[in-house]
């Protein structure tokens, strides 16, 4: 008996999948503020889940003691620092931006440029003769650029109650998150596992292991020697050791090193006669600047070396798409996907049957 296929219903069809892209889109648009938060908090947990561990061992088995310190912890050493210096980062702003967007703003006369060694007085007469020659003229033209870039990057640091909002969200699925790790774990396994099968699986854990990676290889060195360049900073006096520190921050996780803010600040010590606080910094720096070299191997323990434009560009983009949170974020996205890219291409493909052991195969079943 011949089995007739019925038609299908292609109207139904579309309006199954248009029905099920609806609600996919609306359930988007509604978690859509916390996202930033979810995956702030899933990359830190994920960093930080073998601690947390060790923790709930010392502390007698129990889960909420360990949970409470860690979220402790993240309070202490991450959220408030890092908020800190977002408010010190608008503070200080507040005179550049004035000078910059200022309608009658003059040039700057430059006075200090006297004290310089040699070759001060020269800067210092051809800048006024500049000045006197049209400097105002020149100001007024360069003046609408200066204006936009400082907006810009005002416009990135002013948004410190969102900040702070998506801090207390990262708090808050990091505590659900290390109650209920190995629940939601074993969920996106099994989904993983249901939409791929046991490639799935396994780009789920890959992707875990490039998580962990960055975060601890990465962003946490960057911290390391962001805020130990600063301690030194700040000791020896330097002025606006905040923002500079904010800067330094900056430059470890585009891979550029604490140095290129360093090396100034001694100069500028040495220049001002501050020897004995110049040497003392000149010897931290060495010290703050070569601690990656010894960190970043035990923090990478599986040797997942990320190529530095993959770090660049997530970093930079990062920053220019979601903010703040962009930093930490954006170098864990592409990581991510370059890890399961590199491995799907590194793949070993099946073999593939020849016309002959085709035709064999037929014939066995005929």
């Amino acid at each position: 008996m011949v089995k007739v296929s019925q038609p299908k219903d292609l109207l139904q069809i579309l309006l199954s999948v248009l029905f099920i892209s609806v609600m996919i889109i609306a359930c988007l648009w509604v978690v859509r503020p916390f996202v930033l938060g979810f995956a702030w908090a899933g990359t830190i947990v994920l960093a930080t889940w073998p601690l947390m561990l060790k923790l709930q061992n010392v502390l007698w088995g129990k889960r909420a003691l360990a949970v409470l310190v860690m979220t402790l912890l993240l309070l202490m050493l991450f959220v408030i620092p890092v908020a800190l210096l977002v408010n010190s980062l608008v503070d200080n702003s507040g005179p550049v931006i004035e000078w910059a967007t200022n309608g009658n703003m003059e040039p700057p006369k430059f006075e200090w440029l006297i004290s310089i060694p040699l070759i001060g007085d020269s800067l210092y007469s051809g800048w006024n003769t500049l000045v006197d020659s049209g400097g105002s003229a020149i100001m007024a033209k360069i003046r609408p650029y200066i204006g936009t870039t400082t907006t810009w990057f005002l416009g990135q640091a002013i948004h410190v109650g969102s900040f702070l909002m998506h801090c207390g969200l990262m708090l808050l699925f990091s505590v659900l998150l290390y109650a209920k790790g190995e629940a939601l774990g074993n969920g996106i396994r099994h989904f993983a596992l249901r939409l791929a099968g046991n490639r799935g699986d396994a780009a789920v854990l890959l992707a875990g292991q490039a998580i962990r990676a960055v975060a601890l290889g990465v962003v946490v060195t960057a911290l390391v020697q962001s805020v130990m360049g600063g301690v030194g900073l700040a000791i020896a006096g330097i002025p606006n050791a905040t923002l500079l520190t904010v800067l330094m921050l900056l430059c470890c996780l585009v891979q550029i090193g604490p140095l290129l803010v360093l090396i100034p600040s001694i100069v500028w010590l040495y220049w001002t006669g501050d020897n004995t606080w110049g040497t003392v910094l000149l010897v931290w720096s060495c010290v703050v600047g070569t601690m990656d070299n010894f960190i970043r191997p035990v923090l990478i323990r599986m040797g997942a070396d990320l190529p530095m434009i993959l770090i660049l560009s997530g970093v930079i983009g990062g920053l220019i798409a979601f903010g703040m949170i962009g930093l930490f974020i954006g170098p864990v996205l592409l990581a991510v996907s370059y890890r399961l890219i590199s491995v799907w291409m590194h793949e070993t493909p099946p073999p593939q049957n020849s016309p002959n052991e085709v035709v064999e195969i037929l014939e066995e079943h005929e």
